[in-house]
C-alpha cells in the first residue's frame, strides 16, 4: 500500500494543493483525548496557564479551534459519540456505565474503529474505554486490533499509589477486614485493573507509572504499523486530568494541578515527536477533552477560562462538568498535519467531537454505515482552510446536572445559546444549581456573553426574532431524532462481570502481575462471565 499518511487526532488539526482526487494514500490517524481537562487548560487559549509547551506548539504548527465542543458533558456519552458520530440519543449511552455494568456501547452501533480497519487500517485503543467492558462490549470487539488500557475511570477502583483526590482515598486493602470499611467516593472492595486486549496483566495498576506505560504502548503500536506497511488509527485516551492526580507538586507547575497538566503535555509532545519521525506529513494529530473540569475537585479540577456560567453561578452549583453550559462541553481542540492543515491558525468554525468520524471516516476514503443518521459532519474543508462554517445548529444533551439524561434540552443556534432546561452540579463548596424549566427558553448571545450571565430579555426585539428559528431548529432536531434508527444501551448491573484477576484475593489483587493474569473467557455466556485466574 505503499507509505501511509498518519494523521494524529488530538482532540484539541497554503494548505497547499492537496487534492483529493489525486493518486491518494490513506492517511494514519491519531485520536487524543484528554480526561477533564478545561478550555482554559491550554496555553494558547488562555494566558495564565503555563504548563502547556507541547500542546501550545501543536497550536502553532497547526489550527486551534476556539468553538469546539465535546458531544456530551460526561465521560461514556462522550466518548460514545466520538466512536460513533451520534449523539447518546441516537446510539443509547446517555449516562456513565459501572464497574458492575453488564452492557455498553451497544452492539449494533458501528465504531469508527470497525469502518477503519475495513478500509485496511491497523486500529489500536490505549488509555480509558469507559463503553463496556463485560462480553463483546470490551474494546477487542469494537474494532480494536489492539488494547492497552484501563476498562473504566481510574478512581473507579482501588491501587497502592492511590495520587491527589477530593477527598483523599486509601491504597487498596490487603486484608479483608479493611476491605469492609466503607468510604464515600471511594472505591475499596475490586483493584483497578489494567488490560493488554483481554487479559488483566496487573491488578491493581500503578498509577504512577501509567503515563509512560501508555507513551510506550503508543509508541510500539506506531513502530508496528509503519513495519506492516498499513495505515494505522490510534485512539489514546489518557487518564489525565480526571483526579487522582499522580504528580507531585513542581516549582515549574502551579500546584498539583499544573505539575499532571505538565506530564500530560510532555506526553503529548512525546507521541507528536514519534509520528513526526516517519515522517512530517503522514500524520493528522486531534487533541481535544470528553468534557468540561470536574469542579468538585476544587483546586484539582482544570481551568474554564472565560466559560464560567455565570448565570448559573449565582443560583448555585458549578457551570461545568456535566451541565449544558459552555464550560461543561467546550473544551480545547488542536488538529496538527503539516502540509495539509494549516499553521499558526485560529478558527472560530462551531464544531464538535461529532464531527471526528465522519471527518476521519471521509479522509480515509471509506463510506460511513447505512441505515443511520449522524449528528457529526465531515469538516474537512473546515480543516483544510477552504471554509470557516461548521455546524448551524450544535445540540448539547444533559449530562447529570438537570433533566433527563441524554435528553436534548439546549441548542447552539449560531452565536445563540438556547436553555429549556438549566441546573448546576455540585461545586467545589458543595452546592448543586436545582434544575429549572424554561418555556420560553432562556436564551444568551456568546458573541457579546461568552460569561452565560444575562439571558436576553424576553420582550426585546433580539429575542423575538431568534426565537422563531431556535423553535424550528429544536423541533427539527427532535423529529428527526424520532425517526432514526436509534439503540438502547444495557445499563443492567451484576457484581459477577466485575473485572477481577484472583476472586480468592482481596480487592482481587494478583500476587504478582504478569505472573498471575486473567484472561476474558468469550466462551462463557449469560451474566456469569467475569474474569478469574486460571
Amino acid at each position: 500500500m505503499g507509505t501511509p499518511w498518519a494523521v494524529l487526532v488530538l482532540a484539541v488539526a497554503p494548505v497547499g494543493l492537496w487534492a483529493p482526487c489525486a493518486a491518494y494514500k490513506q492517511p494514519n490517524f491519531i485520536v487524543i483525548l484528554a480526561d477533564d481537562v478545561g478550555w482554559g487548560d491550554l496555553g494558547a487559549n488562555w494566558a495564565e496557564t503555563k504548563e502547556t509547551p507541547h500542546l501550545d506548539e501543536l497550536a502553532a504548527e497547526g489550527t486551534r479551534f476556539v468553538d469546539f465542543h465535546s458531544a456530551a458533558s460526561t465521560c461514556s456519552p462522550s466518548r460514545a459519540s466520538l466512536l460513533t458520530g451520534r449523539l447518546g440519543t441516537r446510539n443509547g449511552v446517555t449516562h456513565n456505565f459501572a464497574v458492575t455494568s453488564v452492557g455498553g456501547l451497544p452492539l449494533n452501533e458501528t465504531t469508527l474503529a470497525e469502518v477503519l480497519r475495513g478500509a485496511g487500517y491497523s486500529t489500536g485503543a490505549i488509555g480509558k474505554w469507559h463503553l463496556g467492558h463485560h462480553g463483546h462490549h470490551h474494546p477487542s470487539f469494537r474494532g480494536f486490533d489492539y488494547y492497552f488500557g484501563i476498562p473504566y475511570s481510574h478512581d473507579m477502583g482501588c491501587t497502592d499509589t492511590p495520587g491527589y483526590n477530593l477527598p483523599p482515598c486509601p491504597p487498596c486493602p490487603r486484608h479483608s477486614s479493611i476491605a469492609r470499611v466503607v468510604r464515600k467516593d471511594c472505591y475499596m472492595e475490586v483493584a483497578l485493573p489494567l488490560f493488554e486486549n483481554t487479559t488483566i496483566i496487573q491488578q491493581p495498576v500503578n498509577l504512577s507509572s501509567l503515563a509512560e506505560r501508555y507513551a510506550e504502548e503508543a509508541t510500539r503500536f506506531i513502530h508496528r504499523a509503519r513495519d506492516s506497511g498499513r495505515p494505522f488509527f490510534l485512539y489514546l485516551a489518557l487518564a489525565h486530568m480526571h483526579v487522582p492526580l499522580g504528580v507531585p507538586p513542581s516549582p515549574l507547575a502551579s500546584g498539583i494541578y499544573g505539575a499532571s497538566l505538565s506530564e500530560m503535555d510532555a506526553l503529548v509532545g512525546r507521541i507528536k515527536r514519534v509520528a513526526d519521525s516517519h515522517g512530517k506529513g503522514n500524520t493528522l494529530l486531534w487533541f481535544t477533552g470528553d468534557n468540561g473540569p470536574w469542579a468538585q475537585k476544587c483546586e484539582l479540577a482544570g481551568r474554564l477560562g472565560p466559560f464560567i456560567g455565570a448565570w448559573q453561578q449565582q443560583r448555585g452549583g458549578s457551570s461545568a462538568k456535566q451541565t449544558t453550559w459552555e464550560g461543561g462541553h467546550r473544551v480545547p481542540a488542536l488538529v496538527y498535519w503539516p502540509g495539509h492543515i494549516p499553521a499558526k491558525r485560529t478558527s472560530s468554525a462551531l464544531l464538535s467531537a461529532l464531527d471526528i468520524f465522519p471527518t476521519l471516516v471521509a479522509l480515509a476514503g471509506a463510506a460511513l454505515p447505512p441505515n443511520r443518521r449522524f449528528d457529526g459532519l465531515d469538516v474537512s474543508p473546515v480543516l483544510f482552510g477552504w471554509s470557516d462554517v461548521g455546524h448551524k445548529v450544535l445540540l448539547h444533551p444533559n449530562s447529570g446536572a438537570a433533566g433527563k439524561d441524554g435528553g436534548i434540552e439546549a441548542l447552539r443556534l449560531a452565536q445563540y445559546k438556547a436553555f429549556y432546561t438549566t441546573g448546576g452540579a455540585m461545586a467545589c463548596d458543595g452546592s448543586i444549581g436545582p434544575a429549572e424549566h424554561h418555556q420560553p427558553p432562556l436564551i444568551f448571545n456568546l458573541d457579546r456573553d461568552i460569561h452565560e450571565q444575562e439571558a436576553l430579555d424576553m420582550a426585546s426585539r433580539e429575542y423575538e426574532e431568534v426565537l422563531p428559528a431556535i423553535s424550528r431548529a429544536y423541533t427539527q432536531a427532535l423529529e428527526d431524532i424520532a425517526t432514526d434508527n436509534v439503540s438502547v444501551a444495557d445499563y443492567s448491573k451484576d457484581p459477577a462481570v466485575t473485572p477481577c484477576c484472583d476472586p480468592q484475593h482481596v480487592a482481587c489483587r494478583c500476587h504478582a502481575p504478569g505472573a498471575h493474569t486473567a484472561l476474558l473467557d468469550h466462551h462463557m455466556e449469560g451474566r456469569t462471565t467475569r474474569l478469574v485466574c486460571p
